[in-house]
């Protein structure tokens, strides 16, 4: 199987041909030339049908280095440490250094609540909340 990029010009021009699906594929031309994909690694958890967590390996990351932030209906998550001291000699370096920003697209009615660091892991909870008029309701047959 080969893979392929997909050339810009013929994805602005699919675009146009198909307005109304823009948001759709703005999503695949985002994800198509992110390179930055699998770091940091992440797991998403899914406890119940409402409730969901992110978990982010950021180890040497401090409270202070990442910044969260929603937008529209993405979550951005942006990790950035300050510079190592140039004197520090490595023997082994396992522990991946370089600044990261990663974005998770948000369903509709997902809602973004505590965010936590522990151990290295940073933790995300995310909420499906649909509103009572977009829930499936029973009628009683008369």
């Amino acid at each position: 199987m080969q893979l392929r990029t997909i050339d810009a010009a013929a994805l602005a021009n699919l675009n146009r041909a198909l307005i109304g699906f823009d948001r759709i594929f703005n999503n695949i031309e985002a994800r198509s030339f992110n390179t930055n994909n699998n770091y940091p690694p992440f797991n998403v958890l899914k406890h119940d049908e409402t409730n969901y967590e992110i978990e982010l390996a950021v180890a040497g990351f401090d409270r202070d280095d990442i910044i969260v932030e929603v937008d529209q209906d993405q979550l951005i998550i942006k990790g950035h440490r300050a510079k190592d001291d140039d004197a520090t000699k490595y023997v082994h370096r396992g522990l991946a250094a370089r600044d990261f920003e990663k974005a998770f697209t948000l369903p509709q009615y997902m809602e973004v609540g505590d965010v936590s660091l522990t151990n290295g892991i940073l933790h995300v909870t995310l909420t499906l909340v649909i509103p009572e008029a977009l829930k499936p309701r029973r009628i009683e047959v008369k």
